[in-house]
């Protein structure tokens, strides 16, 4: 009975090893599964990421932010409108004006950069407003424009063109109180006997 008890007990142990060996034989298969279910896991939580990402630049989309600060004019949306992409909503004016003056070729003989410039403004009679040459354009301004004049022709007739200059203000006018906006009229005078060194706005 007791060398029958024994053979019982080897045969159980025998048994728990041969369990032992076939899940340890089976190990590699679970881990191939382990490690296929965690590519999978990642899959997913990189794709959420993606999706979250995507939501956020979704969600920036609805916020229109202007490239600076300014006061609207010609707006042309209300609240709960529907728009399309590259439709013009506003217009945005900086604050910060200059002005375009078209001198002619003849008159940019000894005008440089950095020149002073007494500027009036159509609006304000007898207000004088200083400035300086901020820079020059490189070409007339036809040859800018939409259709461009050819002289190719026999029939040439020489005109005298008129070239952009921009003028900044040493002060802005609306610090000084005065309103000055995009279209109005202002006459400039720039001195061109004065060094562009001595305005403080240009060094060679």
């Amino acid at each position: 009975s007791q060398a029958l008890s024994q053979l019982e007990t080897r045969r159980a142990q025998l048994a728990q090893t041969r369990a032992r060996l076939d899940a340890a034989r089976s190990a590699p298969e679970r881990v191939a599964s382990s490690r296929s279910k965690e590519t999978a896991s990642r899959a997913a939580v990189e794709k959420a990421r993606a999706e979250v990402e995507q939501a956020r630049l979704s969600l920036s989309y609805t916020k229109i932010t202007a490239p600076a600060d300014g006061f609207i004019t010609k707006k042309a949306v209300e609240t709960g409108a529907f728009v399309q992409a590259g439709q013009a909503l506003m217009a945005l004016v900086r604050p910060d004006v200059w002005v375009t003056a078209n001198f002619k070729e003849t008159q940019l003989t000894r005008m440089r950069p950095g020149q002073a410039v007494s500027v009036k403004a159509d609006a304000y009679p007898g207000v004088t407003f200083k400035a300086r040459v901020d820079s020059i354009q490189h070409g007339t301004g036809s040859r800018f424009s939409l259709l461009p004049a050819e002289n190719a022709t026999g029939n040439f007739v020489k005109v005298v063109q008129r070239v952009p200059v921009k003028i900044v203000f040493e002060t802005e006018p609306r610090a000084l109180g005065y309103l000055l906006s995009p279209g109005m009229s202002v006459v400039p005078t720039v001195n061109v006997a004065a060094k562009p060194a001595e305005s403080g706005g240009y060094r060679p």
